[in-house]
């Protein structure tokens, strides 16, 4: 094992050095390398942590690769008291996870593809680090480290992420036959890592094999479409994708652009408040030309969201004008729409509306801008007290059973709302009083 590896620095020498940053340095990191490395073998960090480690971007997933097999590894964490979590999908494919102090990592044995069918790929283990890293899709993928972050680059990956260029490692076409994935993966990480146009041979190889994600999973697609929703420029990325064929197949509702781009900015730079970030989801409903609660129902099934996510952008497309917050809100009437959307939707729907507002109007107006940011200030701080009724203390005052009760609450509430709160159980059943008395009785009979 050793042997092996002398061998391999020999031939091919690190060619940059890793920061010694916290997920590199952190005692749960240094605990696995020390396991895995126990009997001699050397292990090396892999994929996006080195990437992002060399971006000093944050680093939240930490991979790392060994020439050792299943097996071997799943001895030497034993051995360590280290705790594996049964994976049956991960093990066929060579990735054991490890949980060192709750904090989970992937250890995959080294790899090469046997055979690909354009989803699946049928691989066998090996212990060529250089064989391992030409499997992977992008050269700025394609990056090892050691545990003291010496950094191994076989494919140009450090001066393709020195020039912002985002390439396939070896023929694009050829990786795309791998896996058709890897389409909508080019988008992404061009999208989050280029800063310049997008690789020729790349882009004219994703246009060509369009067709293929069409085959692809509803899951896998939904994944890297959020992903890619969240770049810094989602706009710019669904016009490249729409320029390579791409949204006709994956997001076909796709088409305000110009919505989108605005949200994005008052999310990341145009609002600072508690509730607004970049948010997948929010950025859906603003590209989408969806108005309809089925045609929101219809995509979210397409792309198999969640329930809650199914809900929330049907909420975002479907609730009615009258209902929605606009910049004009009295804090009376602000109070009353936060109760009835909760927040969160709040805050949704006043994004949504302002990019809408915005991008319409095509310049900025400081009244309304104020306006709007009052309302999502408002939002992110509400939080009412529990209201002091229930449906029984109307029954005791004297109120009959039926729908009287829900209909006296709501006008109690709404009044409560726009008191700020303020009326207490007492005042509210005095209330109460009132509006019996001005409830007109029945019809007299003649």
């Amino acid at each position: 094992m050793t042997r092996d590896w002398k061998h391999l620095q020999a031939e091919r020498p690190p060619v940059g050095q890793l920061s010694p940053d916290p997920w590199l340095t952190a005692p749960t990191t240094r605990r696995l390398v020390e396991a895995l490395e126990a009997d001699g073998t050397r292990v090396r960090f892999v994929g996006g942590c080195v990437r992002d480690g060399l971006l000093r971007r944050p680093v939240t997933d930490v991979d790392v690769a060994t020439p050792d097999e299943p097996d071997t590894v799943q001895a030497l964490l034993a051995k360590a008291d280290i705790r594996t979590v049964p994976w049956a999908r991960g093990l066929a494919h060579g990735t054991v996870l490890a949980v060192v102090d709750e904090t989970p990592f992937e250890v995959t044995t080294l790899r090469h593809d046997v055979a690909c069918d354009g989803r699946h790929a049928k691989v066998a283990f090996t212990r060529d680090w250089m064989a391992d890293a030409a499997r992977r899709d992008f050269t700025i993928n394609a990056l090892s480290a050691t545990g003291d972050g010496a950094v191994y680059d076989y494919f140009e990956g450090i001066s393709d992420l020195a020039a912002g260029r985002v390439r396939f490692v070896g023929r694009a076409s050829a990786r795309i036959e791998e896996d058709a994935l890897r389409i909508l993966r080019f988008f992404r990480f061009h999208a989050h890592y280029a800063s310049t146009a997008p690789d020729a041979d790349a882009y004219a190889a994703c246009q060509s094999m369009a067709d293929l994600v069409e085959g692809l999973s509803a899951e896998r697609v939904r994944t890297e479409l959020l992903k890619i929703l969240l770049a810094p420029d989602p706009a710019g990325a669904m016009l490249l994708m729409r320029g390579a064929r791409m949204l006709s197949l994956v997001l076909p509702e796709a088409g305000h652009f110009g919505r989108l781009r605005v949200l994005a900015f008052l999310e990341t730079r145009g609002v600072v408040a508690p509730g607004v970030a970049a948010d997948a989801l929010r950025r859906l409903a603003a590209v989408t030309t969806l108005e309809t609660e089925d045609e929101a129902l219809s995509l979210a099934e397409r792309l198999r969201l969640s329930r809650a996510e199914a809900k929330r952008l049907t909420a975002m497309v479907a609730t009615p004008a009258p209902a929605r917050p606009r910049a004009d809100l009295s804090p009376a009437d602000r109070c009353r729409c936060l109760d009835r959307l909760g927040p969160g939707l709040f805050i949704d729907l006043a994004l949504l509306d302002w990019a809408r507002e915005r991008q319409g109007e095509g310049h900025t107006d400081s009244r309304r801008t104020r306006g709007w940011i009052a309302q999502i200030d408002a939002a992110g701080g509400f939080e009412p007290p529990p209201f002091p009724l229930t449906g029984r203390d109307l029954l005791a005052a004297g109120l009959p059973h039926g729908p009287a009760v829900g209909e006296a609450l709501d006008a109690l509430r709404d009044w409560w709302l726009t008191e700020g709160f303020r009326p207490d159980r007492a005042a509210l059943l005095s209330r109460l009083k009132d509006l019996r008395v001005n409830r007109p009785g029945p019809p007299s009979s003649t």
